[in-house]
Formats: structure tokens, C-alpha cells, sequence
């Protein structure tokens, strides 16, 4: 079975409307009809890629992030961010920024990020004097850090495809979570130099300064709680998932008391739901993936890298080049479970660090969340803010292209992938 063959019968289900999970395990199981290969195999490999105790760590997460979104901590977080930019030129936009490096740490997804903050500046930042297009795009620009920063659902996925450390995945993910912060607030400046931005601090809460000191201080205690738990060894990555939502619910309920009985089953059905998507798409996914590895499919992919041998910086401004393209069709998740298996024997075999392997890999699988017509995240902010899409991925571009030279100092300095989580061994 060729390689065109599967890819071709992918895409075209695709473009016919059919759900990611259902194109992925149909496109598998009729590569698996024309390959000659037992069809009892489909449904072994269905459940098998399940069996996973990283994967179990994902519900806990989600389920500890709808928590905190409902309990009013996403107020406080944009609270305590425009406080600290609001004397600043483009205050507000450095606000956007700033918490969605705090709302990072909640969340673990880019598509909570902007629908949780878009709400708030998309409609907030117009009123101080930013264009309407602008204020969408740091919006959606900044929520690309909400996979990378601990804890983060994607990388339990990957995980459990690379058989890495997921604490280490989360630790390394620190840097380059604030690089992505870094590059977006590049922008911000330059527009501020060049066209100039109003200051101001966007209003959402009143809060005297020391209620939103010590609610900032409980809401920012539940990532480090995660990451120095695990650390520690107190409990492990997945077990941190389920203590986490533990956490949230008490703070919720008791502390700041913006939880009742009806927000918390909302939150485990919206939970469930998204839990249930995720693994339709893992398993799908598992099985195209088996079926291209029996049919020699993989193999004849990777042959075509065979001429980065020692070259591990070529390889990964390949991977780059290849995740951008890919990402205009597949969403990161797919991306991670169908080209991550492909492209990590060749990074093992060129002596390519696991941890500056994955943030390459991540951080360039995030970007097609911004890029259309897959853009999730784009669309999402261009429906809160009213924008046509065209105008909406014009006002993007100079972010998209700070992240990218985002992508590349981590290829040039891999350093700043593996500092930290060297320092977990």
C-alpha cells in the first residue's frame, strides 16, 4: 500500500466533512482491507492504543481545567496581568500576554485560552483604542503558550507515543513557553513603536490589592502544586491529575466559593465530551498508524530523510518546514500521532536530544491552531470578535512569524530545551 494511496483517501474524507477520528481509523481500515491484512486486527488496535496509563492522565487534566475556568479564576488571572502592565504603552495587549502565560498553567490547551480570554480582551482591548483586529491576534497569538507551559494535554499525548517522560516534558516545556511569550511581546513593542498604543489597565474585576494577592497566590499554587509535587515524587504525573482536580474543587467550593454542585457536573459532562473526542481521535489515529508500520508505508517516508545523516539542525528546520505545511490540514493532536512515530527513529538515530526533539516538534505542531483553514483557535477569535478570516490571519502574520523564529532558536540553542529537564534527572 503506497504512501499516496493512504494520505489521499485521509484528506479527500477530510474535505468530504468526516470527523478527524472517523477519517483516521476508516482511512486505516481500508488501507488494512487492500493490504491483505486480517480485519480482526482493527479493533485489537483500536483498544489497545488506549491501554495506556499515560493517556489516563488526560481526563484528570481536563477535568481540573473546565473546573478552574468555571470557578472564576480566569477573572482573576486577567485581574492581577493588567495590574502589573497598566502603566506601560500597550498595556493592555502585554496584559493579554501575561495571562495567558498564567492561564498556561491552568488550562493546558490553546482553544480554552482564547475562548476563555478572548471574551474578555477581544471585546475589552477596542474600548481603550486598539483595532479590533489587533486585539484578536495577541489574543490568539499568545494562547499558542497554553499547550507548551505545564501541565498540557498535548504533551501527555506525545508521552505516551514517544514513551518519554511526561514530567520531563512538562518541566522542559517552561522555557520555550515563555519564548513564545517573549516573541509575542516583540511584536507588541514594535507596534507600539512604530504606530503607536494607548496605555491603560483593562477593567474586569474590582478586587482590593490584597483579596487579588491571595487569590492570585491560590490560583498560581496549582501548577507549581503539579510540577514540584511530581517532582518530588510524591505522586506521579498522572496521579497529579487526579490530585489536581481535587484541588480545584476545594478551591472552587470553599475558598473563593465560585463553585457550586451544578458548575461541577457542567464541568465533568463538558469534561467527558472532550476526553471522549480525544481518544476517538488517539485511537483512529493508532490504527492508520499500524497499518502504514505493516505495509512498509513508514518506511518509505523515512527513506526520504536519509540525507540529513549528521545533520540533526537540517533535520529539525525539516521538521519545521514539514509541521508548518502539514499544519494547514492537521490539528497538533493528529499531527503528534500519525508524523511523531515517523520522524523519532531518525531524531534517536542523529543523536537528537528527546527534549529539544519534542518542544521543536510541539511548538511547530501548535502553530496550525493559527493557521487557516485548520485554525482552530483562529476561528474561534474571529467569531467572538466579529472579523472576517482573511482580516483576522493578516493581523496574525507578525506573530506567526516572531513564533517561528521562536521555533528556530530552540533548533540553534537546544539548551534551552534540555536545561531544565536535565536538572529533573
Amino acid at each position: 500500500m503506497s504512501p499516496a494511496f493512504v494520505f489521499v483517501s485521509f484528506f479527500f474524507l477530510v474535505l468530504i466533512g468526516a470527523p478527524i477520528a472517523i477519517a483516521l481509523g476508516l482511512t486505516g481500515a481500508v488501507s488494512t482491507w487492500f493490504s491483505g491484512i486480517p480485519m480482526v486486527l482493527i479493533p485489537t488496535r483500536f483498544f489497545s492504543s488506549l491501554d495506556n496509563f499515560s493517556l489516563l492522565a488526560a481526563p484528570f487534566y481536563i477535568f481540573a481545567g473546565e473546573l478552574m475556568n468555571r470557578g472564576g479564576i480566569t477573572e482573576t488571572l486577567i485581574t492581577a496581568a493588567a495590574k502589573v502592565t497598566r502603566a506601560i504603552r500597550g498595556g493592555a495587549a502585554y496584559a493579554n500576554i501575561l495571562a495567558s502565560v498564567f492561564f498556561a498553567g491552568i488550562s493546558g490547551t490553546a482553544i480554552a485560552d482564547t475562548a476563555a480570554l478572548g471574551k474578555i480582551f477581544i471585546n475589552g482591548m477596542p474600548k481603550q483604542g486598539y483595532s479590533r483586529e489587533f486585539s484578536a491576534a495577541v489574543t490568539v497569538a499568545s494562547s499558542m503558550i497554553g499547550p507548551i507551559i505545564p501541565p498540557s494535554v498535548i504533551m501527555i499525548v506525545y508521552a505516551s507515543v514517544a514513551q518519554v517522560s511526561i514530567i520531563k516534558l512538562f518541566v522542559a516545556g517552561i522555557v520555550p513557553g515563555l519564548l513564545l511569550g517573549l516573541a509575542c511581546a516583540v511584536v507588541v513593542f514594535i507596534t507600539g513603536v512604530t504606530k503607536g498604543l494607548p496605555k491603560g489597565e483593562i477593567k474586569v474585576v474590582e478586587k482590593t490589592g490584597g483579596k487579588l494577592a491571595f487569590e492570585s497566590l491560590l490560583v498560581f499554587s496549582i501548577p507549581l502544586f503539579i510540577v514540584f509535587g511530581t517532582l518530588s515524587g510524591a505522586f506521579t504525573a498522572t496521579e497529579a491529575g487526579g490530585v489536581a482536580c481535587v484541588y480545584a474543587m476545594l478551591l472552587g467550593t470553599f475558598l473563593l466559593k465560585t463553585l457550586n454542585g451544578r458548575s461541577i457536573f457542567d464541568a465533568l459532562k463538558h469534561s467527558m465530551r472532550t476526553t471522549s473526542v480525544l481518544y476517538l481521535v488517539i485511537a483512529g489515529a493508532s490504527v492508520l498508524s499500524y497499518t502504514l508500520t505493516v505495509t512498509g508505508a513508514i518506511g518509505e517516508i523515512r527513506g526520504l530523510t536519509s540525507f540529513f545523516a549528521n545533520d540533526p539542525t537540517t533535520f529539525l528546520l525539516f521538521i519545521l518546514g514539514v509541521l508548518l505545511i502539514a499544519g494547514f490540514f492537521l490539528e497538533p493532536g493528529v499531527q503528534v500521532l500519525l508524523l511523531a512515530p515517523i520522524f523519532l527513529p531518525i531524531s534517536r538515530a542523529l543523536g537528537i536530544d528527546e527534549m529539544q526533539f519534542a518542544m521543536v516538534f510541539l511548538l511547530s505542531g501548535t502553530i496550525s491552531l493559527i493557521t487557516p483553514p485548520v485554525g482552530i483557535c483562529l476561528f474561534v477569535a474571529a467569531q467572538i470578535g466579529q472579523i472576517p478570516i482573511g482580516r483576522m490571519f493578516i493581523a496574525v502574520l507578525p506573530f506567526l512569524v516572531a513564533q517561528i523564529i521562536a521555533i528556530g532558536l530552540l533548533i540553534f540553542w537546544p539548551s534551552l530545551s534540555t536545561f531544565l529537564p536535565n536538572l529533573v534527572e
